[in-house]
Parts: structure tokens; sequence; C-alpha cells
């Protein structure tokens, strides 16, 4: 399993390994015909307040650490039912669950892997590949705890730390309030686990205390469902070896997540 509870020596020594790639967000500046034959949807910037539709963010601008999970008319639908005002608390939480899901697995699709040979029961030696083990979880409460089930669906004994921030009532600036890790957090690739972003700002205090622990920037995986793309950018801008992996891009972010989800609505 890829999120066994050991250490990740490789990832101290400096050893990189190879990234499975997923579609970056990128600008398309093809014509409308030539777009009907591509799934990939835009990455929206913010909408004009003359009433100009939004326009496509510039792969320059959001660069390739931001990754969208490949659309297809299942996320397409869930990312629809979640957005809709009219879905039952049942139909949310369901939906939300199924999408943290696809991208827990897409996730964990990007920590290093090596190559292996195994014998099957038929005698058959088959080269595959197995993850490296020393990985771990970090979930922003109370929205990423969230997302915390379905890491554990797919790595059952990965070990989840978690951070608690919010909200300066004088400055309405990031606090970190709580925040507690493996205690080798620092030799660990982190999934990050935080499923709005919407302007990145407690996501960047967030990433603050992780590398105040030792972690390397470039050694964290954000987990998330949905992106503005002024809070994807103040991610990337801030720390521009972060990984943010997400199911889209789009000015307007459910910010409703977290209280549907809990049922404190």
């Amino acid at each position: 399993m890829p999120c066994h509870n050991q250490q990740l020596n490789s990832i101290n020594s400096g050893q990189e390994y190879p990234m499975k790639q997923v579609r970056f967000a990128n600008n398309n500046n093809n014509s409308s015909s030539s777009s009907s034959t591509n799934s990939e949807p835009a990455v929206l910037t913010a909408p004009d307040p003359t009433g100009t539709p939004p326009q496509p963010a510039s792969q320059d601008n959001l660069g390739p650490q931001l990754k969208l999970l490949p659309l297809n008319d299942q996320i397409r639908e869930l990312q629809t039912i979640i957005r809709d005002k009219t879905t039952s608390r049942g139909d949310f939480v369901f939906c939300a669950d199924r999408l943290i899901r696809l991208v827990v697995e897409e996730g964990l699709n990007q920590l290093p892997y090596s190559e292996c040979t195994v014998t099957t029961p038929t005698g058959y030696k088959y080269e595959g590949v197995k993850f490296e083990r020393g990985n771990c979880g970090v979930s922003i409460m109370r929205s990423g705890e969230a997302m915390e089930q379905g890491l554990r669906d797919c790595c059952r004994s990965i070990r989840i730390g978690k951070i608690l921030i919010q909200s300066d009532e004088e400055t309405q600036k990031a606090k970190v309030y709580y925040a507690k890790f493996p205690p080798d957090v620092y030799r660990r690739k982190v999934l990050l686990m935080y499923p709005i972003l919407s302007t990145g700002n407690t996501v960047i205090e967030a990433v603050r205390v992780l590398i105040e622990h030792g972690v390397q920037p470039r050694h964290i995986i954000l987990l998330s469902l949905f992106s503005t793309p002024h809070g994807a950018k103040s991610i990337i801008q801030e720390f521009p070896d972060i990984t943010i992996l997400t199911t889209e891009v789009h000015p307007v972010a459910p910010t409703h997540f977290g209280q549907r989800y809990f049922g404190t609505d």
C-alpha cells in the first residue's frame, strides 16, 4: 500500500521520482468547432463587473502546478449536484463523497513509485509498480475533515494530521489555532486536504505551518474539489513548487460545502 505508516527515506535524501501526469490547466484558443471535440473545461478568471463572460485563464498565470482531473459526464454531474441549492443533504454528502474519492485516487497517483516484479498464482512473473511508503494526510479543519474518510478508504493505515485555521476577528487574517502532525512529517509526502479554495489564504497559512515543521513545498500535494482562479493563483505565487489537484477552476466556488456536508447550514 502506498500509505503505510513508514518513513520515506528517499525523500529526505533528495531523490526525485517520476510523477503521473493528469490534465493541465491551460488556455485553449481554438475555435468553437475544435473545442467541441475537446472535453477539457476552460479554467475561468473572475467575472467582469460589466457583464462580460469569464475568459479562460492562461497557463502562464496558473502554471503546471495546477492539475485538473480529466473531465467526464460523471464528474460534471457530481459538480452540478453539489452546486444545486435544491439538493438534499443526503444526496449532497453522497455525491461529495464520490467526488472526494476520485480526487483522492488521483492524488495517490501523484505519489512516487518504483518498478517491481511479482509472481502470480499460476507462476507467471508480472512486471508492475509499487508505491514508495512514507506518506501522510493533513486535513484543514473543519471542511477538510470531510475528505479524511475517502483517504482512509484507499489507505487504511495512513497517518492523518490536522490544522485548525480561522480568521482573526480583528485583523481578518488567517490564524493557526491548532496543529498536530506525525512526528516525522518532514520525511513524508503530504496530501493536504481542503475541498474549497476561495481566496487561498487558509491554505497558504497551512503550508507555512508545514514548512515550519520541515516539510518542503514540493512534497505537498493539495487535494481540492473546487477552486477559484484567484485562490489557485495566490497559492502558486506564494509556493511555486506545490502541486494543486482539483476538479474545477471557476470564479464562483461552492463555499457552502462545509455547512452542507456537516449539516450546520
